[in-house]
């Protein structure tokens, strides 16, 4: 194997130090609406956000996943959120990223991305949340409560296996339940509610996923222009405000620079000799385990399950093969009516979206392995995360279908929301003894 220890030319990303300004800017933003006379929105990041858009501009959205792994990348407010929580008597099994954020509530504070904690939790008008997993709608109903009986709306999403095609039940299921969420939102707003706005925030959002997932494939090319670490700063906007036309045109350039990266054979590093995927959330405690692979492995993981699937539509082509999922306004679905628009949106997002694909071992297993193959990853790390049932669903019996498949992969354990549960150099003994049985070797110093 060769030692040496640069193989391909690397640069930074421009488009990551735009993507650190955006996140704190709408953080920022979200915090200053009240003042400025718009609406703050909170809820889950797999929500119907363009429903929000026909509310008017000035809707700023603050959602629980993005910002609670925000919070649990700092040890030390983490560790406050997770003991007042727990002084609360609230069980230490729900989901990591739900204790951080009722932790902040609890604690009357706020942590920015760049680290900056607010001695005031900023309350929203109303909470507006999508039900995929057992806890959405149940976190944001304490938080209604906690918070002096603020508005709620959830809307619930049935289970549907990415293989399969879309029953017109389950869509009809979303639509009207989307339909009089859009009357309940103009009654607890007091705002007339523009379909014209809608239709250009479903416009914005549907490429904003488009752009990302045309970016995921360029993730393809050897060397690998992005590595997860990196992925993880890009892809949080499909979660927290897709809608915006601001991220829309964000993507589209994280889309043209990564396409020129891989034109010019720019590596995300340098040293890149083994590549592999993960599968769900990671510590965000402890990201740092990524650049230790990569400086002492050459070993650069180029996405994960996790990552290509955040509000990001797929289909299949003839050959099976992951491709961007051709928006609504590319197919010219009709959208001439209120319900026409919503029923085309609501179709685009439960048809082409991964995201419900955990509760079927089966179909994860095989999205997978379309993952390894396209991506040419070597193996394939399983974080065992006890933080989220969720994507923990099955994660045994994607070993067993990976290793049948003749695909090398490894389990570790941990927690995304609770570095407690995270035992960092038992995992980093863990790989390095997997990739060392594979024959790969420490780079010389």
């Amino acid at each position: 194997m060769n030692t040496n220890k640069n193989l391909y030319p690397t640069e930074p990303l421009k488009t990551w130090a735009e993507a650190k300004y955006l996140r704190n800017k709408y953080y920022q933003d979200f915090i200053d609406a009240k003042k400025k006379g718009g609406l703050r929105v909170s809820g889950s990041g797999t929500m119907y956000f363009s429903l929000l858009g026909g509310l008017g501009k000035d809707v700023w959205t603050l959602t629980g996943e993005p910002y609670s792994a925000t919070s649990a990348y700092y040890q030390d407010f983490s560790t406050q959120c997770m003991e007042a929580v727990e002084k609360a008597g609230i069980a230490r099994d729900l989901c990591g990223y739900l204790r951080n954020y009722w932790g902040g509530v609890l604690l009357d504070k706020m942590i920015m991305p760049d680290g900056t904690i607010l001695n005031e939790w900023p309350k929203p008008d109303f909470f507006f949340t999508s039900h995929y997993c057992c806890t959405h709608a149940k976190w944001y109903q304490w938080c209604r409560e906690a918070g002096g009986n603020l508005p709620l709306y959830g809307i619930d999403v049935p289970w549907h296996p990415f293989t399969q095609e879309t029953t017109g039940q389950r869509i009809d299921y979303i639509v009207q339940q989307a339909l009089e969420g859009i009357e309940w939102m103009e009654k607890v707003t007091g705002r007339t509610y523009d379909d014209e706005l809608m239709l250009e925030a479903m416009d914005n959002e549907a490429r904003s996923s488009y752009y990302w997932a045309e970016t995921c494939v360029l993730n393809r090319a050897v060397p690998a222009p992005l590595d997860e670490k990196t992925i993880y700063s890009l892809y949080v906007f499909n979660t927290l405000c897709p809608h915006n036309q601001e991220i829309t045109d964000f993507y589209r350039k994280v889309r043209d620079e990564v396409g020129e990266r891989v034109e010019r054979g720019i590596a995300a590093w340098s040293n890149e000799r083994f590549r592999y995927i993960t599968d769900s959330q990671p510590p965000w405690s402890f990201l740092h385990i990524f650049r230790h692979l990569e400086r002492a492995y050459g070993a650069v993981s180029v996405g994960s399950l996790y990552s290509y699937a955040l509000e990001v539509n797929w289909d299949l082509d003839e050959q099976g093969n992951l491709v961007p999922a051709k928006t609504p306004q590319m197919l010219g679905a009709k959208r001439d009516t209120r319900e026409d628009a919503v029923r085309a949106y609501v179709g685009f997002k439960i048809k082409n979206g991964l995201l419900c694909r955990w509760y079927d071992s089966e179909v994860t297993s095989g999205i997978m392995k379309k993952i390894v193959e396209a991506w040419k990853a070597d193996a394939v790390l399983i974080h065992l995360n006890r933080g989220c049932e969720g994507t923990a669903i099955g994660q045994m019996e994607n070993r067993l279908d990976l290793m049948k498949a003749n695909i090398p992969v490894l389990t570790f354990e941990g927690n995304m929301g609770d570095y407690r549960e995270f035992d960092m150099a038992r995992t980093l003994n863990r790989i390095e003894s997997f990739f060392e049985s594979m024959g790969i070797e420490k780079i010389e110093s």
